[in-house]
């Protein structure tokens, strides 16, 4: 049995399509948030050698949701970390953070704040795409306007799907920066 077997048939499908990586990982962005019946999802990606990164990738469930998508490759500034609490453990590579509520989270794990600002949501995954002690990416699912509890299906489908995203984040990266 291989390890795409627990993923839904048509997200195993598409990983399994070869389509290049910009295509795939558009694609993907509506099945994952279909999966986790999320409002938004999107990939950050980022280079870990320029220290580069943007919001390659999104997809909103309707208008109502903020877009987020970034055309251009910005620094990684040396206060995000700082300010961002969640970036900061995706840039040291800490397992993936299920956020249940924005309002309630742990400031050391989230800053309120910045989220708010920044991404609007409630509830949110902010899982590490890692190759080689790298982080290529962030993938984000997210839920608007109420709390939301991961369930252990859910924490299993995104660990079960990380491993098979990011190597194609890391050939999107690797063909689009500079």
């Amino acid at each position: 049995m291989s390890a795409t077997a627990a993923l839904p048939e048509e997200i195993k499908n598409l990983l399994e399509s070869h389509q290049p990586p910009e295509v795939l990982l558009h694609n993907l962005m509506p099945l994952v948030a279909q999966t986790l019946q999320a409002d938004r999802c999107f990939i950050h990606a980022h280079n870990p050698a320029l220290g580069v990164g943007r919001i390659a990738f999104c997809w909103c469930k309707d208008a109502s949701i903020p877009n987020v998508l970034q055309h251009e490759w910005t620094p990684d500034t040396a206060t995000l970390p700082q300010e961002d609490p969640l970036f900061a453990a995706a840039l040291r590579t800490d397992p993936s953070i299920y956020i249940e509520d924005v309002t309630t989270a742990d400031p050391g794990v989230l800053n309120q704040d910045f989220e708010n600002k920044t991404f609007g949501h409630r509830a949110l995954i902010h899982a590490h795409l890692v190759l080689e002690g790298n982080l290529w990416g962030i993938l984000q699912p997210a839920i608007f306007g109420k709390p939301r509890t991961w369930t252990n299906q859910d924490r299993a489908f995104i660990e079960t799907l990380l491993p098979h995203v990011a190597p194609v984040v890391q050939a999107f990266v690797q063909q689009t920066v500079f």
